[in-house]
């Protein structure tokens, strides 16, 4: 009895893949792509840390086919004054190009710069006294950077201020 069952069964399982692929089913991103994305692009450490672990592992994230590439923080630099902001620009510049590709960017550019800028925050954490104040002002710089000029026809489609 189980013979009889297992063999159509097996059959059945083994026809699938080729039945998704047919159907083009196989090569489009997971239907939860929006949420994803958004679940890597919040203002929050959880979010944060959710997206390095994730950019650290791009091929288990290969189904999404987000676009992982960066400048960093583009024409400013990566580390001013040896403050590590690289990182922080790195995740921005995710945020900008995947939502550009969904044609969600306008909808979304508010909370990617207010992420941006808390990632930045959190990096001057590790700093005190004048050092941390200095850090602090030049994140706020950064942040106004982008929120001033991440927008403007100056700037490619495919590329953040910072």
């Amino acid at each position: 009895m189980h013979r009889r069952l297992a063999l159509p069964l097996a059959a059945a399982v083994l026809a699938l893949p080729a039945a998704l692929l047919s159907t083009g089913q196989a090569s489009a991103a997971p239907a939860d792509k929006p949420q994803v994305l958004s679940n890597l692009t919040q203002p929050t450490a959880a979010s944060r840390n959710a997206w390095v672990a994730a950019n650290n592992d791009k091929g288990a994230w290969s189904a999404y086919a987000f676009d992982w590439s960066t400048d960093y923080c583009s024409t400013s630099p990566d580390n001013p004054f040896g403050f590590p902001f690289a990182t922080s620009c790195a995740r921005h510049d995710f945020g900008y190009r995947n939502y550009k590709a969904a044609g969600q960017f306008d909808a979304n550019k508010a909370r990617l710069d207010t992420m941006l800028y808390t990632d930045l925050k959190q990096v001057c954490t590790a700093y005190s006294g004048a050092t941390k104040a200095t850090c602090d002002a030049t994140a706020w710089t950064y942040y106004h950077a982008v929120d001033i000029f991440g927008s403007t026809p100056a700037v490619d489609g495919n590329r953040s201020v910072v």
